[in-house]
């Protein structure tokens, strides 16, 4: 059964290869949707052989959904260019859809960082609806956050998605500051407002993710991914008071 690949992408010429790469001899198409790209990310893409499509980003959720309609093959793999079909998960994607016992099937992303698998810290158990059967798939309309939705059966694969999010703890700062506003001001659009409480979510995001849920068996690495989490929660937070304080002042409060 033929298999499509689609991605969006802006400014990923440093991922973007590992990601093709590790698609070749598996995606029968590879579809990337790029949004004003300054760098090679398009002409990276198409050295692989890839159909590019330029479109303003929508929002993740939107950008993400025009590019499944755009795959032509009955199933379709959603990738990011900073994840990585490993072998074994090729071999068991190959096998899925031999089979199509399912409308859409999950898999484990693994995330590496700094070098090291973060295996604790909420990280260890992350299984992704990825593989689906086009006309039954769609995403939500999340600015970010988003997810796709199946309607029929969804079941899991075994193989790894390996996921690197960040080079280092300046991409990660620069990332998060963008991901950050798009989550407050999607929260604040659904109606959550900032509450004094709200100060102490760094901290308690940093106490979950580093001791209740054990983050410090990942070492160095694990310590400072719960560090940044934190840094990024005082981020939203941060946001959803300013635009409950600017909504006040538009209001005549």
């Amino acid at each position: 059964m033929a298999l499509s690949a689609f991605l969006i992408t802006q400014d990923e010429e440093h991922d973007l290869p590992g990601c093709l790469r590790s698609l070749a001899g598996l995606a029968d198409e590879i579809v990337v949707v790029d949004s004003g790209s300054r760098d090679r990310t398009g002409a990276i893409a198409r050295e692989f052989g890839a159909r590019v499509i330029e479109r303003p980003m929508a929002g993740f959720g939107a950008q993400k959904q025009f590019a499944l309609e755009q795959v032509t093959h009955p199933w379709a793999l959603s990738i990011d260019a900073d994840e990585r079909v490993t072998p074994a998960l090729a071999g068991a994607i190959r096998a899925a859809l031999a089979s199509t016992a399912a409308d859409g099937y999950e898999v484990r992303r693994e995330i590496r960082f700094l070098g090291r698998t973060l295996r604790h810290g909420g990280l260890g158990d992350d299984w992704v609806l990825r593989l689906v059967r086009r006309e039954r798939a769609r995403f939500t309309d999340a600015a970010v956050h988003e997810r796709i939705v199946v309607d029929g059966r969804v079941t899991r694969i075994h193989g790894t998605l390996e996921h690197l999010p960040y080079r280092d703890q300046a991409e990660h700062a620069e990332k998060s500051e963008r991901y950050s506003v798009l989550a407050a001001r999607e929260q604040f659009a659904r109606g959550r407002r900032w509450r004094p409480w709200h100060a102490l979510r760094p901290g308690w995001e940093f106490f979950v993710r580093y001791g209740v849920r054990l983050g410090f068996l990942d070492g160095a690495a694990g310590y400072t991914w719960a560090r940044l989490s934190a840094a990024s929660a005082s981020r939203r937070m941060r946001e959803l008071r300013s635009l409950g304080a600017a909504g006040r002042r538009g209001g005549g409060a």
